[in-house]
Parts: C-alpha cells; structure tokens; sequence
C-alpha cells in the first residue's frame, strides 16, 4: 500500500537533496509536485490543501532554511504533518464497563462487512476477548449463512437466533442477551448493506442503535474504491454516529488516498485495516508506522510484533546455535522457510523494510509464494536421514525425490545446490567478525534486521 505516494514524495526529496540549499523558489516548486503526489494517490482536495498549506508555514521559515540539514528538516516536517493528517496516534477500541460490548459492523453492500467481522472475531480471541457474532442482515440471501461459516473457520460462537427472531432489533437483543449468559464480553453485530445509502437502511440501523446501545459503530469500507468510501463514511456518520472506520483490501491500494482523507473528512479514526484474505490479515492502524512507510523509512516496529508474535524464542536460538556450529541441515532449512510464513506474504514483510541503502529496492522483489511451496515440497520428500545429510543423495534418490515432489530432478539440484552455498558462506561468516556481532544478540533481533 501506498506504492505510488512513496515513490513519488521519495522523488520529490531526492531532487531537494540535489539543491544543496533551499530557497523558497525551490521549496515552492517541492511543494507543487508533493501536492500533484498527493492527488494523484487520490487524497481529498481539501485534506491535500490543508496539508500543503501546513507544510508550507513550518517549511518556509527561517529556522529550516538556514539549517545545515535543510532537507531533512523538511522530511521531518513532512512526516509530522502525515501523522497529524492519519490521526495522530492510534485509536484503540473501546469497552463497555458492564459487559458485554456491542459493536456494530456497518457498511455498504459488498464492502466486506461478514467477513471483516469474522477477522475482528478472532483479532478480538487473541487479544484476550470472547466475543460472539450475530448477522442480523434478514434480506440477503445466505447472509447469516454465510457468517454462520466464517465462524466455524474462526473456530468462535455465531448467535444463530430461532425461526421466531425474523427482525433485526430481536437478533441483536438475544445476542446481547445470550453473550450476557455465557460469559462472552463483546458482541459483533453483522449488520444488513446496501449497493448505496438509502432512508430504509438508515431508519433500521439507527433503531437497532437505539435498542442495544453500541459502544463502537465502525464502518467498513473498500479502500480500493478512494474517494467513495470516504464520502460514503462522511454520510454514514453524519446520520448514524460512526466512531471508527476499517478499511478492507489495503494491500491492494497502491494509492492510499481513502486512507489519507478518512480523519480528516469524517472526523473519525481509521481504526483497523484489511490486508489480505485470510482472517488473520487484519491489523490495528498506527498514523505514525503508516507516515515512516510513505516516506520511505519502513515499519520496523510491526515487523519485530510479528516476530515475537509468531516466532517461537526457544526454536529460534537453537537455530542460531546450529547456524554458528555449521549444523544447519535441510530439514532446519524447512523449519525456518515455514517460521518465516507465519509472519504473513513476504513481499509485505519486505515492503516494510526501510526503503534506505541496499534495502531500498526490498519492496519492489517479487516473491514467488509457487516456488517457496516448491522447496518445501522437495524437502518434506526426503527422509529423515536424508535432511540430516545431504551428502548421501545420489542420482536416484534425487529423481525419487522430484517424483515424490512433483517436481523436476533438475530444480532438486538446484535447491541442493543453494542449500551447499549458504552453509558454506555460513561457515565462513560465523567464524569471524559476524560471529561476535550476532552471538550478543536475540534471534528475533536477527530475523528483524535480515528479513
């Protein structure tokens, strides 16, 4: 996410750094093409305005021109002024003090509202929640259907409700009521869309706000769509009283303009986004992780989350006591490529790397996920004798490997091949100066800086 923008504004402070010293004709003509930046990932005109015009006054001053660093003032300025715009600081959910917690899912139809409860669901498990869901959409067809199976898959409670709740206000009281008996603290309640907004849907959700009394409404919109979702979150809180918004397919967005114009138009935080299928793929939104990403100074604090989060601290040393002693075999190899997908696509991993020295090009590698599965493939094909010693694979048990893989001999000797190279560049390395670096420090720290 957020490609473009990035690419840009990067462009836009190399040129700066060319100048050698700002003036206000060359600071102008940055700002000129920082506003073109911004509207071409599809900011709103106003917020981009607003932002220009912020810049502008700390840019302009005297303090920064005449700085020895004016460029990097400049970035400095940048950066604060995009937090400011994305929010400021994270906005967290809130909790009802009698529980259980009723939140609303609100939205247009197709936005992405199920399964996004679905995600929020076990977002919410993790975080030490119980939480139950309920669909109270009586109009599309399959609708609580279709969030009957997301739980299943989430492996949490949906309230199904009995032939007689056939309205909407009666699902969501029994939920409440059934969360209330078994112990579950929040309520997510799936509410019924529209292809737009019309007097109908507005009546019904602001009569079910009525009868359960919400602690969040968020609205869920599709961030592919830009400026739409954010026009369409201005009129669902002007006449419903939103309190936070979830963009869905963020990862997909090279733009990043809805993301940008939420705060500012609405008034009310981007509290979560949507970055892949999976109903893991969905994170809390922090402004200030999200403005180092667009000027190019990578998130290396959500990738660390993750490693802690995933990687397990005893496998991981051990590991890089294997790793120093030369005994890394190929079923460690595996071990290690299947700790590593845990932290989610690497190409997003890799996107959140600072965009700086010999990383600067990480975010444009294209990772074939194919032939990851591949090597694993060929792996999981071998015995275990044969991962503990490489050396004893012949000719025929490489073709009885591919066979087993569905694979080709010649991309099994490829893979031994690499797998030979990097223990031979180890055995180099970790008898040396990387060695004595690296034996001071925590693998996840390890796994941080490399990925």
């Amino acid at each position: 996410m957020f490609e473009n923008l990035s690419d840009k504004l990067q462009r836009v402070f190399k040129t700066l750094r060319g100048e050698g010293k700002l003036s206000a004709a060359n600071m102008d003509q940055a700002l000129r093409e920082i506003r073109v930046a911004l509207l071409e990932a599809d900011v709103h005109f106003r917020v981009v305005k607003q932002l220009i015009e912020n810049i502008r006054q700390k840019a302009m001053g005297e303090e920064v021109l005449t700085a020895l660093s004016p460029t990097q003032q400049v970035v400095k300025i940048v950066h604060e002024e995009l937090i400011k715009t994305l929010g400021s600081h994270q906005s967290k959910l809130r909790f009802a003090n009698d529980p259980p917690t009723v939140i609303f899912i609100v939205g247009l139809q197709g936005s992405g509202k199920t399964t996004t409860t679905g995600k929020l669901a076990r977002w919410l498990s993790k975080n030490g929640h119980n939480p139950l869901m309920v669909s109270v959409d009586v109009y599309r067809p399959a609708a609580r259907e279709q969030l009957s199976v997301i739980a299943r898959d989430v492996k949490l409670p949906v309230y199904a409700g009995t032939p007689e709740e056939s309205k909407p206000v009666e699902l969501a009281r029994s939920a409440r009521r059934e969360a209330a008996n078994s112990g579950r603290d929040v309520v997510l309640v799936d509410t019924a869309g529209r292809l737009h907004i019309d007097d109908d849907l507005m009546a019904e959700l602001q009569q079910l706000k009525e009868a359960v009394a919400p602690t969040e409404i968020l609205f869920v919109a599709d961030a592919m769509t830009g400026q739409d979702a954010v026009k369409s979150a201005d009129e669902f809180h002007k006449r419903l009283g939103i309190t936070g918004v979830i963009l869905t397919k963020m990862d997909g967005d090279a733009r990043g303009g809805a993301a940008l114009s939420i705060r500012s138009v609405t008034g009310q935080p981007l509290k979560f986004v949507g970055i892949g299928e999976k109903f893991d793929a969905l994170e809390p939104f922090y402004p200030d992780r999200v403005a180092s990403r667009i000027l190019g100074m990578g998130d290396v604090l959500s990738i660390v989350e993750k490693v802690q989060e995933q990687i397990d601290q005893k496998q991981a040393e051990e590991m890089q006591r294997k790793l120093f002693d030369n005994e890394f075999t190929l079923e460690d190899f595996r071990d290690q490529i299947r700790q590593l997908r845990k932290l989610g696509p690497l190409e997003s991993i890799m996107s959140m790397m600072p965009q700086v020295g010999m990383l600067k090009d990480l975010k444009n590698v294209k990772v074939d996920e194919k032939e990851i599965l591949r090597v694993v493939a060929i792996i999981d094909s071998m015995t275990p004798h044969e991962r503990e010693h490489h050396m004893v694979i012949n000719g025929s048990r490489r073709r009885r490997i591919a066979k087993g893989s569905g694979t080709t001999v010649q991309e099994v000797n490829n893979l031994l091949k690499q797998y030979s190279q990097m223990r031979k560049m180890m055995k180099g390395l970790t008898g040396g100066f990387l060695a004595r670096k690296l034996g001071k420090m925590k693998i996840p720290d390890i796994l941080g800086q490399r990925m």
